[in-house]
């Protein structure tokens, strides 16, 4: 027999699917839908936690496929044949406020949906709370607000009625919202007020308990105006210039700022005087929104009137002001930088060579990056070194007491730290332990604390070294209550090698110098400056060492 066209192929396959009461969806064929409805009881639009019943319907009649039900997505097979076209399905304590639900029939390699309900949950309305009603000297409506309580889920309208003591009713209006204005004028001021509000929705109705109030109580100040915001020489601290119709000395100052869209956040004012007040610990190059209000002076602000049958307390506080943004500029260093000097004298009472040495500042300190070092003292030019550089050297005149620097960036300068350059003669023996650590790789080198002498402040010490592979000396300044430290990147000479004497006019490898450093007492003799020597002890490679003592200027 010759092989059958594909339009008899096509008949036979419809037949067996007829006859299997399956539909299926060939190539090349015609595509098969069927069609239904749903019903839900109690109703589309329910009350939150309720159990739905949820009856499909098909109009197909039976064709022996599975029918389940989706909800969000989830499949629920488990469902009651009610009879050929109808299967029901049962949803427990539904705690969704919006759902969707479809049924369909589970055919052998697909799925085919009947039909599909949107479902709606919601609550009963609660109760209003709070609510408040408030009037401006130069306003003519007396405006209303109140919470709503919790999520409702679904649309909650109020009706607000307005009247005075004896019953007369002024308004009876509805809303969506939480406020209403109310029209009043300035000679009802004396008369007694009372307001109602009452929450209706699908599920029923809530009543506040109801406000009474004197006009003339509910005035509060009319809402001030931000009029520059200034940073002047910090960028943590901003001055807010204000003004308002009502009269400054009545009234205290409120603030609230927010960056970008976060929340607003209340902060406490300082006020300098009438009209400015200073808003404190803003952050560098931030972008800030300000808004003020102003409050009855000697009283907190409320943010609500209580709810009763008693005149609720006086409003204290304006509205907020409009939104004035601004944007804070850099911090300049605030700190000090640790300084240090190498000189050596060139000429009795002529010039000195000086390098100054210091520590880059903290970057959490300033804003921006260090534009140039600048080194100062008085009757000289001052002297910019770059911000790359950790040390400079100049000329100085001898028997200066003192060098100045400061890093200057893009918004300001650190404050000047003071270079010491006074010392006197003398000396004093102290022996310093250092031991080898890491694996030679660092020294940990200790002192004893030394006392000053004639009254004079112990400031701080400086310990001094250079390793043989380095050709600048390195430094470190410590507190003058600490005695040990450790420093890295040291060769060590063998213990068989003799060292030799480090001073200030040589560079001898591998020296350890420490500086006791004290501010001069008024009435005292200068301490005396120390140089350093050294007895090498192989066995516990303990080191005495002459420490020097430098004055400090007057700071």
């Amino acid at each position: 027999m010759g092989l059958l066209s594909p339009r008899w192929r096509c008949i036979i396959l419809l037949l067996c699917v007829s006859f299997h009461r399956c539909p299926l969806l060939l190539a090349g064929c015609a595509d098969w839908r069927s069609s239904g409805y749903l019903t839900v009881k109690p109703a589309k639009l329910f009350l939150l936690g309720s159990n739905l019943t949820v009856y499909c319907h098909t109009t197909n009649g039976c064709y022996g496929a599975k029918t389940f039900l989706e909800v969000d997505g989830k499949a629920l097979y488990t469902a009651n044949k009610i009879n050929c076209t109808t299967v029901m399905f049962t949803l427990v304590n539904v705690q969704t406020p919006s759902s969707v639900v479809r049924c369909k029939l589970a055919c052998i390699s697909y799925n085919i949906l009947i039909s599909g309900l949107d479902l709606n949950a919601g609550l009963p309305p609660a109760k209003p709370q709070n609510v408040r009603c408030e009037t401006r000297r130069s306003s003519s409506l007396l405006e209303c607000s109140w919470e709503r309580g919790w999520e409702t889920h679904i649309n909650t309208n109020y009706n607000v009625s307005v009247g005075r003591e004896n019953g007369t009713r002024i308004l009876l209006a509805g809303t969506e919202n939480v406020t209403i204005q109310v029209p009043c004028s300035a000679h009802d001021e004396d008369g007694k007020y009372q307001v109602n509000v009452t929450a209706y929705n699908h599920f029923g109705f809530s009543q506040s308990d109801p406000v009474s109030f004197f006009l003339k109580d509910i005035v509060i100040p009319e809402a001030p105006d931000i009029m520059q915001i200034t940073f002047e020489n910090s960028s943590v601290v901003a001055l807010l210039h204000w003004n308002t119709t009502e009269s400054l000395r009545c009234f205290t100052s409120s603030i609230r700022l927010r960056t970008g869209n976060g929340s607003w956040e209340e902060v406490e004012p300082k006020e300098p005087c009438e009209g400015q007040v200073y808003v404190h610990g803003l952050a560098p190059l931030t972008d800030y929104v300000f808004q003020m209000r102003t409050c009855h002076s000697g009283r907190k602000p409320e943010a609500s009137c209580t709810s009763g049958s008693a005149a609720p307390p006086k409003s204290l506080c304006s509205r907020w002001s409009l939104s004035v943004a601004a944007r804070s500029p850099g911090k300049g260093p605030s700190q000090q930088l640790l300084v240090w000097r190498i000189f050596r004298k060139l000429e009795a009472d002529k010039l000195w060579n000086v390098t100054v040495l210091w520590k880059p500042p903290s970057p959490d300190d300033y804003s921006g990056e260090v534009q140039y070092y600048r080194i100062f003292f008085e009757h000289m030019k001052e002297r910019n070194c770059s911000a790359a550089l950790s040390r400079c050297t100049l000329q100085v005149p001898a028997g200066l007491p003192a060098l100045s620097i400061s890093a200057v960036t893009l918004y300001g300068a650190s404050p000047p730290a003071d270079v010491p350059l006074r010392y006197s003669g003398g000396s004093r023996t102290v022996t310093m332990e250092v031991f080898s650590a890491d694996n030679g790789s660092s020294l940990l080198v200790s002192w004893p604390l030394l006392p000053t002498e004639s009254g004079g402040e112990a400031l701080h010490y400086v310990l001094e070294w250079a390793g043989v592979a380095e050709v600048e000396p390195q430094w470190e300044r410590l507190a003058g209550d600490q005695n040990s430290t450790s420093i890295t990147g040291t060769e060590h000479l063998p213990p068989e090698q003799s060292c030799r004497l480090r001073q200030p006019e040589w560079t001898i490898s591998n020296n350890i110098l420490l500086y006791f450093i004290v501010l001069e007492a008024l009435t005292s003799e200068a301490p005396s400056r120390r140089l350093l020597t050294r007895d090498l002890m192989s066995d516990v490679q303990k080191h005495k060492y002459f420490v020097q003592l430098i004055l400090s200027p007057n700071i």
